[in-house]
Protein backbone atom coordinates (compact mmCIF):
# COMPACT_ATOMS: atom_id res chain seq x y z
CA UNK A 1 0.00 0.00 0.00
CA UNK A 2 3.04 2.39 0.51
CA UNK A 3 6.67 2.15 -0.09
CA UNK A 4 9.28 5.44 0.52
CA UNK A 5 11.09 5.19 -2.91
CA UNK A 6 12.38 9.00 -2.37
CA UNK A 7 11.89 11.91 -0.13
CA UNK A 8 10.15 13.76 -2.76
CA UNK A 9 7.58 11.12 -3.90
CA UNK A 10 5.23 11.00 -1.00
CA UNK A 11 3.66 7.31 -1.24
CA UNK A 12 4.89 6.59 2.21
CA UNK A 13 3.88 7.28 5.83
CA UNK A 14 6.80 5.59 7.83
CA UNK A 15 8.34 2.48 8.91
CA UNK A 16 6.15 -0.29 6.72
CA UNK A 17 7.15 2.15 3.72
CA UNK A 18 10.31 2.59 4.25
CA UNK A 19 10.99 -1.19 4.63
CA UNK A 20 9.59 -1.63 1.66
CA UNK A 21 11.46 0.60 -0.44
CA UNK A 22 14.67 -0.61 1.42
CA UNK A 23 13.97 -3.97 0.13
CA UNK A 24 13.54 -3.06 -3.40
CA UNK A 25 16.88 -0.87 -2.99
CA UNK A 26 18.69 -4.22 -1.68
CA UNK A 27 16.97 -6.60 -4.16
CA UNK A 28 18.48 -4.03 -6.84
CA UNK A 29 22.16 -4.55 -5.06
CA UNK A 30 21.56 -8.33 -5.22
CA UNK A 31 20.43 -8.36 -9.15
CA UNK A 32 17.41 -10.24 -8.42
CA UNK A 33 14.79 -10.44 -11.20
CA UNK A 34 11.70 -8.66 -9.22
CA UNK A 35 9.25 -5.82 -10.15
CA UNK A 36 6.93 -3.86 -7.34
CA UNK A 37 3.42 -2.82 -7.26
CA UNK A 38 2.25 -0.01 -4.92
CA UNK A 39 -0.35 2.76 -5.76
CA UNK A 40 0.54 6.51 -6.41
CA UNK A 41 -0.97 8.94 -4.00
CA UNK A 42 -1.83 12.02 -5.14
CA UNK A 43 -2.05 13.86 -2.29
CA UNK A 44 0.78 11.88 -0.25
CA UNK A 45 0.27 10.62 3.47
CA UNK A 46 -0.15 14.60 4.95
CA UNK A 47 3.11 17.42 5.84
CA UNK A 48 2.48 17.98 9.33
CA UNK A 49 2.75 21.64 11.11
CA UNK A 50 2.41 21.88 14.77
CA UNK A 51 1.29 25.08 16.52
CA UNK A 52 2.79 26.79 19.90
CA UNK A 53 0.36 24.15 21.79
CA UNK A 54 0.85 21.13 19.81
CA UNK A 55 -1.92 20.82 17.37
CA UNK A 56 -1.26 18.86 14.73
CA UNK A 57 -2.01 20.19 11.21
CA UNK A 58 -2.42 18.55 8.45
CA UNK A 59 -1.99 19.49 4.83
CA UNK A 60 -1.76 17.83 1.66
CA UNK A 61 1.47 16.48 0.24
CA UNK A 62 0.87 17.60 -3.23
CA UNK A 63 3.61 16.96 -6.12
CA UNK A 64 4.03 16.46 -9.42
CA UNK A 65 4.57 12.68 -10.77
CA UNK A 66 5.77 13.67 -14.13
CA UNK A 67 8.73 15.46 -12.19
CA UNK A 68 10.17 12.05 -10.61
CA UNK A 69 8.51 9.23 -12.67
CA UNK A 70 7.89 8.11 -15.88
CA UNK A 71 3.98 7.30 -17.07
CA UNK A 72 3.34 3.57 -18.25
CA UNK A 73 2.18 2.78 -22.09
CA UNK A 74 -0.92 0.41 -20.56
CA UNK A 75 -4.19 0.56 -18.64
CA UNK A 76 -6.19 -1.79 -17.12
CA UNK A 77 -9.76 -1.33 -15.52
CA UNK A 78 -11.37 -3.09 -12.30
CA UNK A 79 -14.70 -2.96 -11.26
CA UNK A 80 -16.08 -1.07 -8.26
CA UNK A 81 -19.58 -1.08 -7.18
CA UNK A 82 -20.59 -2.40 -10.77
CA UNK A 83 -18.33 0.35 -12.60
CA UNK A 84 -15.33 -0.19 -15.13
CA UNK A 85 -12.49 2.07 -12.81
CA UNK A 86 -9.41 2.51 -15.45
CA UNK A 87 -6.36 2.68 -14.13
CA UNK A 88 -2.97 3.96 -15.51
CA UNK A 89 0.45 3.60 -14.13
CA UNK A 90 3.72 5.35 -13.29
CA UNK A 91 7.12 3.84 -13.03
CA UNK A 92 10.12 4.53 -10.79
CA UNK A 93 13.48 2.47 -11.42
CA UNK A 94 15.16 1.76 -8.33
CA UNK A 95 19.06 1.39 -9.44
CA UNK A 96 21.65 -1.48 -7.64
CA UNK A 97 25.04 -0.74 -6.89
CA UNK A 98 25.90 -3.00 -9.89
CA UNK A 99 23.49 -1.17 -12.27
CA UNK A 100 20.54 -3.62 -11.96
CA UNK A 101 17.31 -2.37 -12.31
CA UNK A 102 14.48 -3.28 -10.61
CA UNK A 103 11.18 -2.00 -11.75
CA UNK A 104 8.18 -0.08 -9.54
CA UNK A 105 4.47 0.48 -10.68
CA UNK A 106 2.71 2.77 -8.94
CA UNK A 107 -1.07 2.50 -10.15
CA UNK A 108 -3.09 5.84 -10.38
CA UNK A 109 -6.98 6.18 -10.97
CA UNK A 110 -6.87 9.63 -11.87
CA UNK A 111 -7.75 8.89 -15.33
CA UNK A 112 -9.91 11.21 -17.99
CA UNK A 113 -12.55 8.26 -18.47
CA UNK A 114 -13.19 7.71 -14.77
CA UNK A 115 -15.92 9.90 -12.98
CA UNK A 116 -14.63 12.26 -10.39
CA UNK A 117 -15.29 10.23 -7.28
CA UNK A 118 -12.86 7.59 -9.14
CA UNK A 119 -10.33 10.01 -9.97
CA UNK A 120 -9.83 10.33 -6.40
CA UNK A 121 -9.29 6.78 -5.67
CA UNK A 122 -6.01 6.90 -5.62
CA UNK A 123 -4.91 10.45 -3.84
CA UNK A 124 -4.72 10.13 -0.35
CA UNK A 125 -2.62 7.32 1.99
CA UNK A 126 -4.54 5.74 4.27
CA UNK A 127 -7.39 8.37 4.09
CA UNK A 128 -10.95 8.15 3.79
CA UNK A 129 -13.44 6.08 5.24
CA UNK A 130 -13.74 1.91 4.95
CA UNK A 131 -14.98 2.32 1.49
CA UNK A 132 -12.25 4.26 0.09
CA UNK A 133 -9.57 2.20 1.83
CA UNK A 134 -11.28 -1.37 0.49
CA UNK A 135 -11.66 0.42 -3.11
CA UNK A 136 -7.86 1.51 -2.69
CA UNK A 137 -7.14 -2.54 -2.12
CA UNK A 138 -9.04 -3.39 -4.78
CA UNK A 139 -6.97 -1.30 -7.21
CA UNK A 140 -3.74 -2.19 -5.76
CA UNK A 141 -4.55 -6.53 -5.43
CA UNK A 142 -6.64 -6.81 -8.56
CA UNK A 143 -5.48 -4.08 -10.40
CA UNK A 144 -1.99 -4.47 -9.73
CA UNK A 145 -1.70 -8.31 -11.04
CA UNK A 146 -4.20 -6.78 -14.21
CA UNK A 147 -1.30 -4.25 -14.46
CA UNK A 148 1.67 -6.83 -14.53
CA UNK A 149 0.11 -9.12 -17.16
CA UNK A 150 -0.87 -5.78 -19.35
CA UNK A 151 3.28 -5.17 -18.92
CA UNK A 152 4.03 -8.95 -19.48
CA UNK A 153 5.26 -10.15 -16.60
CA UNK A 154 3.72 -13.69 -17.39
CA UNK A 155 6.39 -15.64 -15.89
CA UNK A 156 5.78 -14.39 -12.13
CA UNK A 157 6.73 -17.70 -9.75
CA UNK A 158 6.31 -15.69 -6.47
CA UNK A 159 3.46 -13.06 -5.54
CA UNK A 160 4.68 -11.47 -1.92
CA UNK A 161 2.28 -9.40 -0.07
CA UNK A 162 3.71 -6.68 1.59
CA UNK A 163 0.58 -6.83 4.47
CA UNK A 164 -2.91 -7.82 3.86
CA UNK A 165 -3.94 -4.66 2.17
CA UNK A 166 -2.89 -6.57 -1.17
CA UNK A 167 -4.66 -10.04 -0.26
CA UNK A 168 -6.98 -9.64 -3.08
CA UNK A 169 -4.36 -10.52 -5.77
CA UNK A 170 -5.58 -14.21 -4.55
CA UNK A 171 -9.18 -13.89 -5.93
CA UNK A 172 -8.06 -12.56 -9.02
CA UNK A 173 -5.84 -15.19 -9.49
CA UNK A 174 -8.45 -17.61 -8.30
CA UNK A 175 -10.50 -16.05 -11.02
CA UNK A 176 -7.47 -16.67 -13.83
CA UNK A 177 -7.49 -20.19 -13.15
CA UNK A 178 -11.24 -20.50 -13.55
CA UNK A 179 -10.82 -18.72 -16.62
CA UNK A 180 -7.83 -20.68 -18.12
CA UNK A 181 -8.72 -24.02 -16.69
CA UNK A 182 -12.08 -24.12 -16.73
CA UNK A 183 -12.00 -25.29 -13.03
CA UNK A 184 -10.24 -23.58 -10.27
CA UNK A 185 -11.85 -24.86 -7.18
CA UNK A 186 -13.33 -21.45 -6.27
CA UNK A 187 -17.13 -22.41 -5.88
CA UNK A 188 -18.92 -23.53 -3.09
CA UNK A 189 -18.26 -26.89 -3.94
CA UNK A 190 -15.21 -25.93 -2.65
CA UNK A 191 -15.07 -24.85 0.64
CA UNK A 192 -14.94 -25.25 3.93
CA UNK A 193 -13.78 -23.46 7.39
CA UNK A 194 -10.47 -22.65 9.16
CA UNK A 195 -7.38 -22.66 7.43
CA UNK A 196 -8.05 -26.70 5.41
CA UNK A 197 -9.61 -25.63 1.95
CA UNK A 198 -9.11 -27.62 -0.40
CA UNK A 199 -9.35 -27.32 -4.95
CA UNK A 200 -7.04 -27.97 -7.24
CA UNK A 201 -7.21 -23.81 -8.02
CA UNK A 202 -6.64 -22.81 -4.10
CA UNK A 203 -3.53 -24.99 -4.06
CA UNK A 204 -2.36 -23.52 -7.06
CA UNK A 205 -2.59 -20.19 -5.66
CA UNK A 206 -1.16 -20.88 -2.39
CA UNK A 207 2.08 -22.61 -4.49
CA UNK A 208 2.75 -18.93 -5.37
CA UNK A 209 1.82 -16.28 -2.78
CA UNK A 210 3.92 -15.26 0.21
CA UNK A 211 2.38 -13.71 2.96
CA UNK A 212 4.49 -11.02 5.55
CA UNK A 213 2.28 -9.69 8.34
CA UNK A 214 3.72 -6.64 10.10
CA UNK A 215 1.82 -6.03 13.22
CA UNK A 216 0.03 -7.61 16.30
CA UNK A 217 -1.88 -4.44 16.51
CA UNK A 218 -5.48 -4.58 15.98
CA UNK A 219 -6.13 -1.20 13.79
CA UNK A 220 -3.26 -2.76 11.35
CA UNK A 221 -5.63 -5.80 10.28
CA UNK A 222 -8.12 -4.38 7.74
CA UNK A 223 -11.24 -5.36 7.92
CA UNK A 224 -14.87 -4.85 5.92
CA UNK A 225 -18.44 -5.68 6.17
CA UNK A 226 -19.89 -8.10 4.06
CA UNK A 227 -22.31 -5.50 3.22
CA UNK A 228 -19.43 -3.19 1.74
CA UNK A 229 -17.79 -6.08 0.72
CA UNK A 230 -21.03 -6.73 -2.05
CA UNK A 231 -21.30 -3.38 -2.80
CA UNK A 232 -17.59 -2.82 -4.04
CA UNK A 233 -17.00 -6.06 -5.13
CA UNK A 234 -20.16 -7.75 -6.32
CA UNK A 235 -21.44 -11.40 -5.60
CA UNK A 236 -18.74 -13.42 -7.88
CA UNK A 237 -16.05 -11.92 -5.41
CA UNK A 238 -18.11 -13.60 -2.36
CA UNK A 239 -18.30 -16.49 -4.09
CA UNK A 240 -14.74 -16.89 -4.14
CA UNK A 241 -14.41 -15.30 -0.51
CA UNK A 242 -16.59 -18.13 0.55
CA UNK A 243 -14.51 -20.91 -1.42
CA UNK A 244 -11.85 -19.72 1.17
CA UNK A 245 -13.84 -19.85 4.19
CA UNK A 246 -14.16 -15.91 4.18
CA UNK A 247 -18.50 -16.21 4.54
CA UNK A 248 -18.63 -13.29 7.03
CA UNK A 249 -17.44 -9.96 7.07
CA UNK A 250 -13.86 -9.51 4.90
CA UNK A 251 -10.49 -9.91 7.03
CA UNK A 252 -7.80 -8.90 4.84
CA UNK A 253 -5.15 -10.50 6.60
CA UNK A 254 -7.02 -13.73 7.36
CA UNK A 255 -7.81 -13.75 3.24
CA UNK A 256 -3.81 -13.50 3.44
CA UNK A 257 -3.27 -16.15 5.20
CA UNK A 258 -5.47 -18.81 4.17
CA UNK A 259 -4.54 -18.06 0.39
CA UNK A 260 -0.57 -18.31 1.11
CA UNK A 261 1.88 -21.19 1.11
CA UNK A 262 4.22 -18.76 3.02
CA UNK A 263 3.70 -16.39 6.06
CA UNK A 264 6.58 -14.81 8.20
CA UNK A 265 6.30 -12.31 10.44
CA UNK A 266 9.05 -9.80 11.14
CA UNK A 267 11.06 -10.54 14.19
CA UNK A 268 11.60 -13.81 16.23
CA UNK A 269 9.16 -12.21 18.86
CA UNK A 270 6.69 -11.09 16.67
CA UNK A 271 6.73 -14.61 14.80
CA UNK A 272 5.72 -15.53 18.20
CA UNK A 273 3.05 -13.39 18.73
CA UNK A 274 1.78 -13.99 15.27
CA UNK A 275 1.04 -17.84 16.02
CA UNK A 276 -0.77 -16.71 19.21
CA UNK A 277 -2.85 -14.32 16.80
CA UNK A 278 -3.76 -16.73 14.45
CA UNK A 279 -3.48 -20.35 15.93
CA UNK A 280 -3.47 -23.14 13.35
CA UNK A 281 -1.05 -20.95 10.59
CA UNK A 282 1.94 -22.05 10.12
CA UNK A 283 3.95 -18.78 10.58
CA UNK A 284 7.60 -18.27 10.24
CA UNK A 285 10.23 -15.42 11.47
CA UNK A 286 12.34 -13.22 9.36
CA UNK A 287 13.16 -10.34 10.92
CA UNK A 288 13.45 -6.58 9.19
CA UNK A 289 17.06 -4.95 7.95
CA UNK A 290 17.37 -1.07 6.59
CA UNK A 291 19.37 -0.50 3.80
CA UNK A 292 22.45 0.52 4.82
CA UNK A 293 23.99 2.82 2.21
CA UNK A 294 20.35 4.75 2.52
CA UNK A 295 20.63 5.49 6.32
CA UNK A 296 24.19 5.68 6.42
CA UNK A 297 25.55 9.53 7.18
CA UNK A 298 28.14 11.01 4.84
CA UNK A 299 30.83 11.39 7.61
CA UNK A 300 30.10 7.51 8.52
CA UNK A 301 30.10 6.36 4.97
CA UNK A 302 33.57 7.74 4.51
CA UNK A 303 34.75 6.23 7.73
CA UNK A 304 33.44 2.80 6.65
CA UNK A 305 34.47 3.32 2.74
CA UNK A 306 38.00 3.34 4.81
CA UNK A 307 37.97 0.66 6.69
CA UNK A 308 35.60 -1.50 4.88
CA UNK A 309 35.20 -1.01 1.38
CA UNK A 310 32.96 -3.86 0.59
CA UNK A 311 30.43 -2.99 2.74
CA UNK A 312 28.54 -1.65 0.32
CA UNK A 313 27.42 -5.01 -1.55
CA UNK A 314 27.83 -7.20 1.81
CA UNK A 315 26.71 -5.57 4.91
CA UNK A 316 28.16 -8.38 6.44
CA UNK A 317 30.88 -7.26 6.62
CA UNK A 318 30.37 -4.27 8.62
CA UNK A 319 31.26 -6.86 11.80
CA UNK A 320 34.86 -5.82 10.88
CA UNK A 321 34.19 -2.60 12.26
CA UNK A 322 35.41 -4.02 15.23
CA UNK A 323 38.77 -2.82 14.14
CA UNK A 324 37.71 0.86 13.49
CA UNK A 325 39.29 3.55 15.49
CA UNK A 326 37.05 4.90 17.87
CA UNK A 327 38.47 8.28 17.71
CA UNK A 328 37.22 8.11 13.96
CA UNK A 329 33.77 7.25 14.85
CA UNK A 330 33.44 9.49 17.41
CA UNK A 331 34.63 12.06 14.39
CA UNK A 332 32.11 10.82 11.84
CA UNK A 333 28.99 11.21 14.73
CA UNK A 334 29.93 14.16 15.60
CA UNK A 335 29.66 15.60 12.58
CA UNK A 336 26.64 13.98 12.35
CA UNK A 337 25.60 15.69 15.37
CA UNK A 338 26.53 19.19 14.43
CA UNK A 339 24.36 18.99 11.33
CA UNK A 340 21.28 17.71 13.37
CA UNK A 341 21.57 20.35 15.57
CA UNK A 342 22.20 22.98 12.83
CA UNK A 343 18.30 21.24 11.55
CA UNK A 344 17.01 22.31 14.96
CA UNK A 345 18.32 25.15 15.29
CA UNK A 346 16.85 26.06 11.78
CA UNK A 347 13.49 25.13 12.16
CA UNK A 348 12.91 25.54 15.89
CA UNK A 349 15.47 28.52 17.24
CA UNK A 350 15.56 28.85 21.17
CA UNK A 351 14.81 25.62 22.42
CA UNK A 352 17.72 25.54 24.28
CA UNK A 353 18.78 21.99 22.64
CA UNK A 354 22.80 22.22 23.49
CA UNK A 355 26.17 20.23 21.34
CA UNK A 356 27.43 18.78 24.02
CA UNK A 357 24.44 17.61 26.09
CA UNK A 358 23.83 14.07 25.84
CA UNK A 359 20.60 13.90 23.01
CA UNK A 360 17.75 10.97 23.52
CA UNK A 361 16.20 10.44 20.04
CA UNK A 362 13.13 9.73 19.73
CA UNK A 363 10.81 9.43 16.44
CA UNK A 364 8.58 7.07 15.13
CA UNK A 365 4.77 7.45 14.37
CA UNK A 366 2.61 9.24 17.17
CA UNK A 367 0.46 6.43 18.43
CA UNK A 368 -0.79 5.17 21.68
CA UNK A 369 1.13 1.96 21.91
CA UNK A 370 4.44 3.32 20.84
CA UNK A 371 4.20 5.42 24.73
CA UNK A 372 5.74 8.41 23.33
CA UNK A 373 5.33 10.12 26.87
CA UNK A 374 6.87 7.40 28.82
CA UNK A 375 10.58 8.92 29.65
CA UNK A 376 8.11 12.07 31.03
CA UNK A 377 6.16 10.17 33.27
CA UNK A 378 8.14 11.19 36.32
CA UNK A 379 9.71 14.65 35.50
CA UNK A 380 10.64 15.53 38.82
CA UNK A 381 12.99 12.23 38.60
CA UNK A 382 14.07 13.32 34.94
CA UNK A 383 15.04 16.29 35.96
CA UNK A 384 16.62 15.68 39.12
CA UNK A 385 18.90 13.33 36.49
CA UNK A 386 19.22 16.00 34.69
CA UNK A 387 20.76 17.93 37.09
CA UNK A 388 22.76 15.78 39.24
CA UNK A 389 24.14 13.16 37.11
CA UNK A 390 24.28 15.23 33.63
CA UNK A 391 22.51 17.16 31.36
CA UNK A 392 19.91 15.09 29.04
CA UNK A 393 17.96 16.61 26.32
CA UNK A 394 15.19 14.92 23.86
CA UNK A 395 14.60 15.09 20.53
CA UNK A 396 11.15 13.85 19.07
CA UNK A 397 9.80 13.78 15.86
CA UNK A 398 6.39 11.26 14.62
CA UNK A 399 2.95 12.29 12.78
CA UNK A 400 -0.23 11.16 14.77
CA UNK A 401 -2.65 9.81 12.02
CA UNK A 402 -5.16 12.64 11.47
CA UNK A 403 -7.73 10.53 12.81
CA UNK A 404 -6.05 9.03 15.67
CA UNK A 405 -7.23 11.54 18.43
CA UNK A 406 -5.08 9.80 21.08
CA UNK A 407 -1.94 10.24 19.30
CA UNK A 408 -2.44 14.15 18.79
CA UNK A 409 -3.06 14.04 22.50
CA UNK A 410 0.36 12.29 23.16
CA UNK A 411 2.16 15.24 21.08
CA UNK A 412 0.45 18.21 23.03
CA UNK A 413 1.35 16.26 26.03
CA UNK A 414 5.34 16.96 25.06
CA UNK A 415 4.70 20.36 24.12
CA UNK A 416 3.27 20.99 27.39
CA UNK A 417 5.94 19.52 29.49
CA UNK A 418 8.44 21.99 27.50
CA UNK A 419 7.40 24.32 30.31
CA UNK A 420 7.54 22.39 33.23
CA UNK A 421 11.11 21.17 32.45
CA UNK A 422 12.62 24.54 31.05
CA UNK A 423 16.12 25.17 31.89
CA UNK A 424 16.76 21.26 33.55
CA UNK A 425 15.87 19.07 30.45
CA UNK A 426 16.35 20.14 26.69
CA UNK A 427 13.35 19.19 24.98
CA UNK A 428 12.18 19.96 21.39
CA UNK A 429 9.36 18.30 19.00
CA UNK A 430 10.46 18.68 14.84
CA UNK A 431 7.64 18.68 12.73
CA UNK A 432 6.96 16.41 9.39
CA UNK A 433 8.70 13.73 9.99
CA UNK A 434 9.99 12.21 6.71
CA UNK A 435 12.70 10.23 4.98
CA UNK A 436 14.93 13.30 5.13
CA UNK A 437 14.23 14.08 8.73
CA UNK A 438 14.89 10.63 9.70
CA UNK A 439 18.85 10.70 8.41
CA UNK A 440 19.50 13.57 10.51
CA UNK A 441 17.66 11.70 13.51
CA UNK A 442 19.18 8.44 13.12
CA UNK A 443 22.91 9.98 12.87
CA UNK A 444 22.76 12.90 15.14
CA UNK A 445 21.59 11.36 18.45
CA UNK A 446 23.66 10.19 20.94
CA UNK A 447 21.12 7.60 22.16
CA UNK A 448 18.22 5.96 20.32
CA UNK A 449 14.84 5.75 22.67
CA UNK A 450 12.41 2.96 22.03
CA UNK A 451 9.22 2.56 24.35
CA UNK A 452 6.67 0.39 23.23
CA UNK A 453 4.51 -1.38 24.98
CA UNK A 454 5.15 -5.30 24.72
CA UNK A 455 4.35 -7.62 22.70
CA UNK A 456 2.92 -4.74 20.32
CA UNK A 457 6.07 -3.85 18.04
CA UNK A 458 6.63 -5.92 15.17
CA UNK A 459 10.07 -5.30 14.77
CA UNK A 460 11.19 -1.70 14.52
CA UNK A 461 13.76 -0.33 12.12
CA UNK A 462 14.43 2.78 13.42
CA UNK A 463 17.15 1.99 15.87
CA UNK A 464 18.50 -0.37 13.51
CA UNK A 465 19.20 2.87 11.31
CA UNK A 466 20.56 4.38 14.67
CA UNK A 467 23.37 1.30 15.01
CA UNK A 468 24.53 1.49 11.73
CA UNK A 469 24.88 5.44 12.33
CA UNK A 470 26.98 4.20 15.99
CA UNK A 471 23.93 5.05 18.27
CA UNK A 472 23.32 2.61 20.94
CA UNK A 473 19.71 2.11 21.59
CA UNK A 474 17.86 2.78 24.92
CA UNK A 475 14.82 0.32 24.48
CA UNK A 476 12.21 -1.58 25.70
CA UNK A 477 12.99 -5.65 25.36
CA UNK A 478 10.33 -6.16 22.06
CA UNK A 479 10.69 -6.83 18.37
CA UNK A 480 14.40 -6.34 16.70
CA UNK A 481 15.63 -5.54 20.33
CA UNK A 482 14.76 -8.83 21.68
CA UNK A 483 17.63 -10.00 19.10
CA UNK A 484 20.10 -7.00 18.95
CA UNK A 485 20.35 -6.37 22.61
CA UNK A 486 23.67 -7.07 24.47
CA UNK A 487 23.35 -5.37 27.66
CA UNK A 488 26.33 -2.76 27.66
CA UNK A 489 27.47 -3.35 24.54
CA UNK A 490 25.01 -2.41 21.91
CA UNK A 491 23.08 -0.54 24.40
CA UNK A 492 20.53 -0.95 27.12
CA UNK A 493 17.30 -2.66 28.20
CA UNK A 494 14.07 -1.12 29.44
CA UNK A 495 12.21 -3.19 31.72
CA UNK A 496 11.91 -7.22 31.91
CA UNK A 497 10.45 -10.15 30.00
CA UNK A 498 8.21 -10.84 33.28
CA UNK A 499 4.76 -11.73 31.90
CA UNK A 500 3.00 -8.27 33.63
CA UNK A 501 0.27 -7.86 31.28
CA UNK A 502 -1.59 -4.89 32.65
CA UNK A 503 -0.34 -1.48 30.52
CA UNK A 504 -0.89 0.81 33.90
CA UNK A 505 1.16 -1.92 35.69
CA UNK A 506 3.48 -2.32 33.07
CA UNK A 507 3.81 1.38 32.19
CA UNK A 508 4.96 2.27 35.90
CA UNK A 509 7.57 -0.39 35.72
CA UNK A 510 9.35 0.66 32.73
CA UNK A 511 9.12 3.94 33.64
CA UNK A 512 11.24 3.13 36.82
CA UNK A 513 13.33 0.88 34.72
CA UNK A 514 13.89 4.00 32.59
CA UNK A 515 15.14 6.34 34.80
CA UNK A 516 17.07 3.80 36.62
CA UNK A 517 19.19 3.11 33.25
CA UNK A 518 19.61 6.82 32.29
CA UNK A 519 20.83 7.41 36.21
CA UNK A 520 22.81 4.47 36.58
CA UNK A 521 24.47 3.19 33.22
CA UNK A 522 23.18 5.83 29.89
CA UNK A 523 24.32 8.82 31.34
CA UNK A 524 27.57 7.84 33.38
CA UNK A 525 28.81 6.35 30.23
CA UNK A 526 28.12 9.27 28.08
CA UNK A 527 29.61 11.72 30.36
CA UNK A 528 32.34 9.98 32.84
CA UNK A 529 33.42 7.24 30.53
CA UNK A 530 33.34 8.33 26.42
CA UNK A 531 35.85 5.63 25.84
CA UNK A 532 33.50 3.38 26.89
CA UNK A 533 30.41 5.14 25.14
CA UNK A 534 32.56 5.34 22.00
CA UNK A 535 33.48 1.47 22.35
CA UNK A 536 29.48 0.73 22.17
CA UNK A 537 29.31 2.96 19.26
CA UNK A 538 31.74 0.78 17.66
CA UNK A 539 29.68 -2.22 19.16
CA UNK A 540 26.01 -0.93 17.82
CA UNK A 541 27.77 -1.02 14.03
CA UNK A 542 29.60 -4.62 14.24
CA UNK A 543 26.97 -6.59 16.22
CA UNK A 544 24.04 -4.33 15.08
CA UNK A 545 24.30 -2.81 11.39
CA UNK A 546 26.19 -6.20 10.12
CA UNK A 547 22.83 -8.87 10.56
CA UNK A 548 19.52 -6.36 10.74
CA UNK A 549 19.85 -5.39 7.10
CA UNK A 550 17.94 -5.98 3.79
CA UNK A 551 20.28 -7.92 2.23
CA UNK A 552 20.39 -10.53 4.96
CA UNK A 553 16.79 -10.18 5.23
CA UNK A 554 16.39 -11.02 1.30
CA UNK A 555 18.75 -13.96 1.02
CA UNK A 556 16.87 -14.94 3.98
CA UNK A 557 13.20 -14.25 1.77
CA UNK A 558 15.60 -16.16 -1.27
CA UNK A 559 16.47 -18.96 0.39
CA UNK A 560 13.47 -19.65 3.03
CA UNK A 561 10.11 -18.46 1.08
CA UNK A 562 11.02 -17.61 -3.21
CA UNK A 563 12.88 -20.42 -4.25
CA UNK A 564 10.11 -23.10 -2.97
CA UNK A 565 9.16 -25.67 -5.27
CA UNK A 566 6.34 -23.45 -7.58
CA UNK A 567 4.88 -23.11 -10.88
CA UNK A 568 4.54 -20.24 -12.96
CA UNK A 569 1.93 -17.55 -13.51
Amino acid sequence: MEIGLDPDVPTYSGGLGVLAGDTIRSAADLGLDLVAVSLLHHRGYFRQSLDPSGQQQEDADQWIPADHLQSVDAHVSVEIEGRSVRLGAWRYDVVGITGSVIPVYLLDADQPDNGPEDRQLTDTLYGGDDRYRLCQEVILGVGGLRLLRALGHRGVARFHLNEGHAALVALELLGEGSSTNGADGAGPEAGGSGNGVHGDGLEAVRERLVFTTHTPVEAGHDRFPRSLVRSVLGDPALDRLASVGQNDDLNMTELALRTSGYVNGVAMRHGQVSRSMFPGYPIHSITNGIHADTWVSGPMREVFDRHVPQWRTDPLSLRQAVGIPVQEVAAAHAAAKDALIDHIEAVAPGSGIQRGALTLGFARRAASYKRLTLVLRDLERLASISETTGRIQLVFAGKAHPADGPGKDLIRQVFATREALRDRVGLVYLPDYDMNLGRLLVAGCDVWLNTPLPPLEASGTSGMKAALNGVPSLSVLDGWWVEGHVEGVTGWAIGADDGIESPEDRDVLDAVSLYEKLEYAVVPTFYDRPLRFQEMRRSAIALNASFFNTQRMLLQYLYEAYRRPAKQS
